[in-house]
């Protein structure tokens, strides 16, 4: 009988974490509690200002710690897909294929591990995980953007 209850909850377990793998990432229940926790200080409607706003008075903003704002699906479709193309993914990338870290990969968690977790939760969010820009990107790899609602 132990035996059989073991096989049970074994097979509940394993069908659980399947499940919870095989989860579309999306930005309402992934990215943006995890945005909150990591982002929202300094890239948030009471902190940070529109891109335009952001880049005619760049140094200003960066003395204060401050980035572009980011708290809404809108701006972070605008910073991974267009118009400013992969700027999320370049700021946030680990750097284990260019060397170099993104600025702000050192924000998505307190330990590497942390880090490789919440980074690996924003690629299944984005899909095509691309450093490139606008003016170098295919139509090809822009439809393999995903960044569901």
């Amino acid at each position: 009988m132990k035996t059989v209850f073991t096989s049970v909850v074994l097979v509940l377990t394993l069908t659980f974490i399947s499940l919870s793998w095989s989860e579309e990432a999306t930005y309402r229940r992934h990215i943006k509690p995890l945005f909150d926790a990591k982002c929202i200080g300094c890239h948030g409607q009471d902190a940070a200002p529109e891109y335009y706003a952001f880049k005619e008075e760049k140094d200003m903003w960066l003395s204060k710690g401050q980035g572009m704002r980011m708290d809404t699906y809108s701006h972070l479709v605008f910073y991974t897909a267009w118009p400013d193309t992969g700027a999320l993914m370049r700021r946030l990338d680990d750097g284990k294929t260019t060397g170099k870290a993104g600025n702000m990969y050192q924000y998505l968690g307190s330990t590497e591990e942390e880090r490789q977790q919440n980074l690996k939760l924003f690629k299944d969010w984005v899909g095509n995980w691309t450093l490139k820009r606008w003016k170098d990107i295919t139509k090809e790899e822009l439809d393999g953007i995903k960044v569901k609602y």
